[in-house]
């Protein structure tokens, strides 16, 4: 087989905003703030990558004017990986967050996100749409027959399905056969691995796209944890993420493009060991990267390559 183009696969993070917490990125990856500079964070990042996974719009739907803002501040190859709003996929939390019952899910409100992400698409920015469920969320009738309904509501998309409870992959054939008559992705996660964690390949189960996420493996903070940043203050090493580079490189040839998210966020972790994979797969580490970034994480030193201390301001 011939070697994958880097063009076919997709570095990125899930999300660019992490303001505050022990694990901000302010000052690390972005410049702290100033007097009189302000920082476009998102036009930032997207210097040094060209995707990213939208996290918040798993706690509210995007306004199209916010989508249409993120379109403007991006070049024009990005691309947006969207998660599908928490009613969609977690009806215990959205009810907790809302107080509003969880089970009058109709179409108007698949109608409400894809209005919302529709300056996205116009744009030609819009990547697969991400249903990320818990691990309460088992195989069963039920749930086969609810997420079959929420494929076909969304069957204009592509859509990556994230699912964490074993009993998905110990009946895989039928998991797959819901996943595939969609040409829905099942989205492949490196976690921590507990008893009833899912079990999967790193393969991809369509043709059109491949679609992974890596949580980081903090098995210790997992479950308990002072704070919910804690779970991903995970740093991969050079050798844990040559096998997923692997793995990547292979579904870069048998799809026809591939995604790849780093969710261990903490302290722009995720930024550095994204730097790094794209390094292992032969890819362009674009942009510059702050000298306290690399004092943070000296691997990336010979990596990437480091800016002047000297702020830059943008308009």
């Amino acid at each position: 087989m011939s070697p994958a183009r880097s063009t076919s696969i997709r570095i990125g993070t899930a999300g660019w905003s992490y303001p505050t917490g022990k694990g901000t990125w302010k000052g690390l990856f972005y410049p702290p703030k100033q007097p009189r500079v302000r920082v476009d964070e998102l036009a930032y990042y997207a210097e040094h990558f060209d995707t990213v996974e939208v996290n918040s719009s798993f706690y509210r739907p995007p306004t199209p004017v916010m989508a249409k803002r993120w379109a403007e501040r991006t070049p024009g190859r990005f691309e947006f990986a969207v998660k599908l709003y928490q009613k969609f996929t977690h009806p215990e939390m959205f009810a907790k967050a809302t107080g509003k019952d969880p089970h009058d899910l109709t179409d108007v409100d698949v109608d409400e996100f894809v209005a919302g992400i529709a300056p996205l698409a116009e744009a030609g920015k819009l990547g697969p749409l991400v249903a990320q469920f818990p691990t309460s969320f088992r195989s069963e009738p039920d749930t086969r027959e609810y997420l079959a309904w929420l494929l076909e509501a969304f069957k204009d998309y592509q859509i990556a399905v994230e699912l964490r409870h074993r009993s998905w992959s110990d009946d895989r054939a039928a998991t797959e056969e819901i996943l595939s008559a969609a040409s829905a992705a099942w989205a492949q996660i490196d976690e921590p691995k507990f008893r009833d964690s899912i079990r999967q390949t790193f393969k991809p189960n369509v043709r059109d796209f491949f679609y992974m996420r890596l949580h980081g493996r903090n098995a210790a903070a997992w479950w308990k944890h002072a704070k919910s940043e804690d779970r991903y203050d995970y740093l991969y090493s050079e050798d844990e993420l040559k096998p997923i580079a692997d793995a990547v490189r292979d579904a870069g040839r048998a799809a026809r493009k591939a995604y790849v998210y780093m969710n261990n966020h903490f302290a722009a972790k995720a930024v550095a060991n994204a730097a790094i994979l794209k390094h292992q797969l032969g890819q362009d580490v674009a942009g510059e990267y702050p000298p306290s970034l690399v004092d943070r994480y000296p691997v990336l030193d010979g990596i990437v390559r480091v800016s002047s201390p000297l702020l830059r301001s943008s308009s």
